[in-house]
Parts: C-alpha cells; sequence; structure tokens
C-alpha cells in the first residue's frame, strides 16, 4: 500500500512541475487533463503527508517516553496515545482513498422518480421525493433542469425525470436508486389509518457521446402533437417526439419543449443514460456472479428506505441506519443519510479489497 501512495505522491508531484509549465499552458486540452489529474490525486496526496507526518511525531514522542523527566514522560505517553489513534484513523482514510474510483462518479445524473404502489398517496410521496432531490441540489449548488414531469394532482406526481448538472452529482447520489416506502394516515383517511405506499428513483449517470454511440439505424422516430392533462392539445405542431431504441426496445418520449428538434435532444439525452445503465448493469451482473455473498448493489429493484411520518422516522434498510430528522431531511437536509450510504459502501468495498489481497 505505501509504494503505491509513494507512486502517487511523485507523480503529483510532476503534475505540479507541469502544470506552471509555458509548454502545456500553451495547449488549453492538456493543461485541463492535468489540472483535472492534479485535482483528483491531491485529497489523498495531503492526507499521506499527514500521515508520515504523524509518523514522524510519534517517533518524536516514543523517544521522549525514554527521558529521564518524570513529567516530561508522561506528557509524551499522552501525546503518544493521541497520536497514534490519529494515525488510526489516517489509515483507515488512506485505504478508503485508494479504492478505484467509480468513473461515473463526476458525471452529470438523469434523475427519474415514478409514484409506486397507492394511488393517489403514492402520487403525493413521489411529489415529496422530487421536492427533497430539487431542494437538496439547490443547496449543493447544482444545475436542475426538470426534462419532463406527469402532475397527479394535489401536489403529487405520476412521474418526473430531470437532469442535474455539478461537481461529483453521481458520486453523492447514486446510492439512492430503489424503491422508497412512505408509512403515513393521507389526508383524506377519516379513520386515522396509517396507510403504505411507494415510489421508485433510478438514477443514471449521464453519459457522453463517446461512452454510448447510437446509430440511426437502430433508432425509429416518431413525431406527433403535444397534448396536455385531459387530452388537451398543447399545440398543433408535430414537435413531440418519441425514440425507440430497436435492438433493446427502450422507448423515451419527450414532449415538454415547443420545439421538435429540443425535444428530441432532450429524448436522446434519457436514451443514452438508459442504455448506459443497461451496458454498466450487465457489467455488474458478470462482476457479481463471480462474487458469491456480496452485499447488495443498491439498485432500483431493492426496497432501500422507510419513511414513516407517525414516528418523524427514516430508516435505511440496507445499512441499518435510522434518523428521526424527517422532516429535515424532506426540507433537502440530505446530508448525513447521503454520507452514511456511501460510508456503508465504502466499507464492504475494502473487506473485498482485503479479501482478493488474502
Amino acid at each position: 500500500m505505501f509504494d503505491k501512495l509513494l507512486t502517487v505522491e511523485s507523480r503529483y508531484e510532476e503534475l505540479m512541475a507541469r502544470i506552471g509549465s509555458a509548454e502545456l499552458q500553451a495547449d488549453p486540452s492538456e493543461f485541463r487533463k492535468a489540472a483535472k489529474n492534479l485535482s483528483e490525486l491531491e485529497p489523498l496526496v495531503e492526507k499521506f503527508r499527514e500521515y508520515k507526518t504523524v509518523e514522524q511525531n510519534i517517533a518524536g514522542a516514543q523517544e521522549l517516553t525514554k527521558g529521564s523527566d518524570a513529567d516530561m514522560r508522561e506528557l509524551a505517553h499522552e501525546e503518544l496515545a493521541t497520536l497514534t489513534a490519529r494515525r488510526d484513523v489516517l489509515l483507515q482514510e488512506l485505504k478508503v482513498l485508494l479504492i478505484p474510483k467509480d468513473p461515473n462518479d463526476e458525471k452529470n445524473v438523469i434523475l427519474e422518480i415514478r409514484a409506486g404502489t397507492g394511488g393517489d398517496e403514492a402520487a403525493l410521496f413521489a411529489g415529496d421525493l422530487f421536492r427533497m432531490y430539487t431542494r437538496y441540489a439547490e443547496r449543493q449548488g447544482w444545475r436542475l433542469d426538470v426534462m419532463s414531469s406527469s402532475d397527479a394532482g394535489a401536489g403529487g406526481l405520476k412521474e418526473a425525470i430531470v437532469s442535474i448538472e455539478g461537481k461529483g452529482v453521481y458520486s453523492r447520489l447514486k446510492y439512492e436508486s430503489g424503491v422508497h416506502r412512505v408509512q403515513r394516515v393521507p389526508a383524506t383517511e377519516a379513520s386515522g389509518r396509517i396507510h403504505t405506499s411507494t415510489a421508485t428513483v433510478a438514477v443514471l449517470p449521464e453519459p457522453e457521446e463517446v461512452d454510448i454511440q447510437i446509430n440511426d439505424k437502430d433508432l425509429r422516430v416518431d413525431t406527433f402533437c403535444s397534448s396536455g392533462p385531459g387530452g388537451q392539445s398543447v399545440n398543433t405542431t408535430y414537435s413531440a417526439v418519441r425514440l425507440t431504441h430497436i435492438p433493446t426496445g427502450v422507448v423515451v418520449s419527450q414532449q415538454d419543449e415547443k420545439s421538435q428538434i429540443k425535444n428530441r435532444a432532450k429524448a436522446m439525452k434519457v436514451l443514452r443514460a438508459r442504455l448506459y445503465e443497461m451496458e454498466t448493469q450487465k457489467q455488474q451482473d458478470a462482476i457479481a456472479k463471480e462474487r458469491r455473498g456480496q452485499v447488495g448493489s443498491g439498485d432500483r429493484s431493492e426496497k432501500i428506505r422507510t419513511y414513516n411520518f407517525r414516528d418523524s422516522r427514516i430508516t435505511d434498510h440496507r445499512i441499518n441506519f435510522t434518523t428521526h430528522q424527517l422532516h429535515d431531511v424532506l426540507e433537502g437536509n440530505m446530508g448525513e443519510l447521503l454520507e452514511q450510504a456511501a460510508a456503508f459502501y465504502n466499507a464492504e468495498k475494502l473487506k473485498q479489497a482485503s479479501h482478493v489481497e488474502a
């Protein structure tokens, strides 16, 4: 592990020397690539350097524990205990930082929310989730674009598809995919009985065009008139677009824009994300077959979380984590919930890496 860390530090120093050179600054493309590599290596290098400093301080404290001054020895022992604890924490953090990065972590995402079982209550819950993610995205300073939505009345949603752009969006939201369950008394329930409803969330990394190539011959394009609620005509031009990817049967429709060109561009964005997810899932399934007994991957088929309004409780079933800050989380304060999931899956990856090394 330490050989690898020394290699990373050496690479970081090379990049630092190069990035200030006139040659690199004259080539914007190469400069951006070097700057990106530098920013990716920086957290690991800074942590490694702190670890080395702590190791040096431990060596110094150990020497002081051998001295003749009793008071100094006692202070040295106290410092040694603090430094040793810090070293252990740093070692664990270094192991996490050395886990191979998910190549999708820095990608933007297509977020899809759909009402599940539970009728109107499920649609209201889908609306709650939509507002939760919207508020969280705003707090992060991310750019959010509602690509399409289908209202269900009374603030509910049948479906919403949203594009979210920003730094590390997928890395933060990737464990949100799955079935979300709500337990609460509907406003229309006179007897006060708790109902259980669900909504599904899919977080799709948005691929670059080079990641997913779509041949024109594999695509059927249909155009039709956009329609609003109750079949009302939104406009009389054929601006709505339906794309069918013939090899996979994936269908995407888009009608929110008045321009057919804009609707097609948005539909292609969603189609590319869905095809990319299918390809990624195939690869993950192949790996899973070789790794029996691994934990759930957090995919959309799993019931991942329950939101219990009576107890103001959210329980994440995958990681056995509970918080009683339900209303705070629904206002977009999702930090703790997302960090707990990320920490759990990082720990699982560490276990797998240790098993492979053993």
